[in-house]
Formats: C-alpha cells, structure tokens, sequence
C-alpha cells in the first residue's frame, strides 16, 4: 500500500510568520493534534480532512507553482507518514519548513527541512507535554517560536532564553497571541530587556483575519 496522510487543506498563501515572512508559499496542513492550546487558531484540523496519497498532495502542491512549501497541522508529526513526506517534498526541490508543537520528537526530520519549534508556554496550558529534548537537535537552519499570552508568558520565555542561551541554538521568534497580547506591549518588553530575539505579528491574520485557507 502506497504511503498517504490525512489532510485539511491545501492552499496557496503568503507566509505569514518567521524568517520566510511574505513568501509566496504552498501550505499542506495536516489532520489531528495530541495537544490542546488554549489560544489554537487551526482546531478546525484536529478532526476530519481527507486522505491522500503523496503523488496526489505533490500535485495539488506543484499547480501552484511556488517553491516554498510549510508543512503544518494540527501537528503534522503525529502522522506516521510525515517524515517520509517531508523527504518527498526536499527530494522535489521544494524549500520546504515543517511547523511542530514541540510535544514530538524532531530528532528525525530531514536535515534539508526547516524545523520551526514551538516552545508551549505556561499560558498555553501544554507546557507538561515538551520535550525539551528537542532543544539538543535544534541547528541554526531552524527556528524556535515562543507564542506568548501575557505578561507572564513573556518573563518566562524571557529567562529561559537567558539561562539556557537558546538564542544560540538557533533564531528565536516571539509572538504574541492574536487580539489577545497587543503586539506594541510585547515589542516594548522585547526592547526593554535588550533581548536577542525576533519579534513577529502573523501577517497572514492582519491581512484577511483569522480564518481557513489564509
């Protein structure tokens, strides 16, 4: 049997968040999450989609005619076909970036991929899933996303990036929950502090506003 996975959508956009921010971008988000974020902007996913193999998904992907490619979910890495996939994709040439909750092991992505790493924060309410493991294989090809619901989101991201220097693993990214956390108060803490971290809005969101598909 052909390997497949479970997918909510396909769609063509522009990279809303990191260092590719504006790209034009082809994202594959995949079906279902063990985790429950209290600030989740995509549950539409946790259930559903459509099942594909991959010859059909790198079809969807290439009328677009984009080369860069996000692999997102839910979390795409709960699926046991995601790395294959993501092999598939780089095997194509396709710049591809996978976004990953950080409650799954990273440790076997492809090397080619850019791994984007969430770090759950204590407002996130799945702080007790992390596998801070994950932090051991992080390179500088990759990114570390801290999403960030208040004030005391922010001094704890703050200090653990301080204690155990994560800037230096690989570029760290600070964003602040939509319409929850004013993006001005994070960027004046950010100032503040001098702290050596990218600061992010999700362009994607003040462009066409929280909904599928964007």
């Amino acid at each position: 049997m052909k390997p497949s996975l479970r997918i909510t959508e396909v769609f063509y956009s522009l990279q809303g968040e990191t260092s590719r921010l504006g790209l034009p971008t082809v994202f594959v988000r995949l079906t279902g999450c063990p985790l429950r974020c209290g600030y989740c902007d995509s549950a539409y996913a946790f259930h559903g989609g459509k099942t594909m193999g991959f010859d059909e998904i790198l079809a969807d992907i290439a009328r677009h005619g984009a080369k860069t490619v996000c692999v997102t979910g839910g979390e795409p890495l709960a699926q046991k076909h995601s790395l294959a996939f993501l092999t598939a994709l780089c095997d194509a040439g396709y710049d591809v970036s996978l976004e990953t909750s950080g409650a799954l092991p990273i440790n076997d992505v492809d090397p080619r991929v850019s791994r984007i790493l969430d770090i759950k924060t204590p407002g996130s309410g799945e702080l007790a899933k992390m596998r801070w493991e994950n932090l051991d294989v992080v390179t500088a090809k990759d990114e570390i996303k801290f999403v960030l619901c208040d004030r005391a989101d922010y001094e704890w991201a703050r200090d653990l990036v301080r204690e155990r220097k994560v800037n230096d693993l690989a570029p760290v990214l600070f964003s602040p929950v939509w319409e929850t956390l004013p993006p001005a108060d994070l960027a004046a803490w950010v100032l503040e502090d001098r702290l050596p971290v990218r600061m992010q809005v999700q362009l994607h969101k003040i462009l066409w506003g929280e909904k599928p598909g964007v």
